[in-house]
């Protein structure tokens, strides 16, 4: 199955952070890093604290949606993810963005992920990887980013 994975971090050494992510995420078990896209930086958006640094990444992976969100979240424990508030500053954030073409809607999972198409931060690094990608039930990712112009992205590599 093809995922999509955002990545971000504000918090500590935030670019080592995600490209140590990026370096687990190559090395997961029953995954084939596919693509990496550039790291962005963003102002925080519904939060505060520093600017975050963000990537998105294609995987080829065999395990199962809910198997994929608990090895993201293993990852994100072990660079000592906290969750003390919603929307706080975080040393790792790993968001299972896009599953193939599926539609998931559970207690702990919701694919495409929720805020995705409203983002620029996920949009750009996504399109870079991915430029004619559709988000089921959105549409066109190209046309999404349009929408979200206003917000401030910049790469940095």
């Amino acid at each position: 199955m093809i995922a999509y994975v955002g990545i971000g971090a504000n918090l500590g050494d935030a670019q080592a952070n995600v490209l140590d992510a990026i370096a687990r995420l190559a090395q997961l078990e029953g995954g084939n890093m596919l693509h990496t896209s550039g790291l962005y930086r963003t102002a925080p958006i519904d939060s505060s604290g520093d600017d975050y640094i963000n990537a998105v990444v294609c995987l080829d992976t065999s395990l199962p949606a809910h198997d994929l969100l608990a090895a993201l979240q293993d990852i994100e424990q072990a660079h000592g993810r906290e969750r003390p508030y919603y929307n706080a500053p975080r040393t790792l954030d790993l968001d299972l963005l896009l599953y193939g073409d599926a539609v998931i809607d559970t207690p702990d999972l919701t694919v495409p992920h929720p805020r995705m198409h409203a983002r620029a931060f996920v949009l750009l690094p996504l399109l870079e990887i991915a430029p004619d990608i559709v988000i089921p039930s959105h549409g066109a990712a190209g046309l999404l980013a349009s929408q979200v112009a206003d917000q401030t992205v910049t790469k940095i590599a």
